[in-house]
């Protein structure tokens, strides 16, 4: 793994107010490092260049570590990531909150085959990964997110059957997305917008927290 990777990692947490453990930072780069051995065989990404993953992948689910940790208040809770893909953001909010337990669910079998290597492989106990389709779970999960998922109506009909009483959702989003919250079912709340900053990106980036009004 590339010193210069390694110091774009650090530069961009310190960016972010994000406090890493070197333990955690090496988990990082060791994510990063399994999604390259893994992407040939899995397609988990159609980014090849490791700097490209540094910004687009890892820093862009890093920016939801500070809002999340303001919402959870160092509880230990379940958080749902849905149409994780190759665990982002799930893996990576798991590496730096080692108190959630994380569950990344896909609906390609390969791809939670690989957050569950993940999980393994670095000695996550906290990360799992579920080939299924949302809609068919059940379990409650006090937190939802979603990276560049569905637009947020269908996000939030979907894994409501997942949504623990008094749950919320958070979903990343790149520019705000109005008509998509215009289009949300009539009893979902957006009662949070805010935008984020990716260091290294230029580009609009939000995250858009929901929740049932009728709970």
């Amino acid at each position: 793994m590339s010193a210069n990777l390694e110091a774009g990692l650090r530069s961009g947490a310190q960016a972010l107010g994000l406090s890493l453990s070197e333990g955690q930072i090496q988990h990082l780069l060791a994510y990063v490092a399994l999604i390259q051995k893994w992407n040939k065989v899995y397609n988990l990404t159609a980014l090849r260049d490791p700097a490209d993953m540094l910004t687009h992948h890892l820093l862009d689910s890093l920016t939801a570590i500070a809002p999340l940790r303001r919402h959870t208040q160092g509880q230990s809770i379940q958080v749902l990531d849905v149409g994780s893909g190759g665990g982002l953001p799930g893996v990576v909010l798991a590496i730096c909150m080692p108190e959630l337990q994380v569950s990344c669910v896909d609906t390609v079998a390969k791809k939670a085959a690989f957050v569950q290597q993940v999980a393994v492989s670095l000695k996550l106990p906290n990360l799992r990964g579920l080939h299924a389709r949302v809609e068919s779970l059940t379990e409650p999960y006090p937190v939802i997110c979603s990276r560049a998922f569905a637009s947020l109506p269908d996000f939030v009909t979907w894994s409501r059957s997942a949504l623990a009483e008094g749950g919320v959702w958070m979903a990343m989003k790149g520019k705000h997305p109005q008509d998509e919250i215009e289009a949300l079912p009539g009893d979902v709340e957006v009662f949070h917008v805010e935008p984020l900053t990716v260091p290294g990106l230029d580009v609009e980036r939000c995250m858009v927290w929901m929740r049932p009004q009728n709970d």
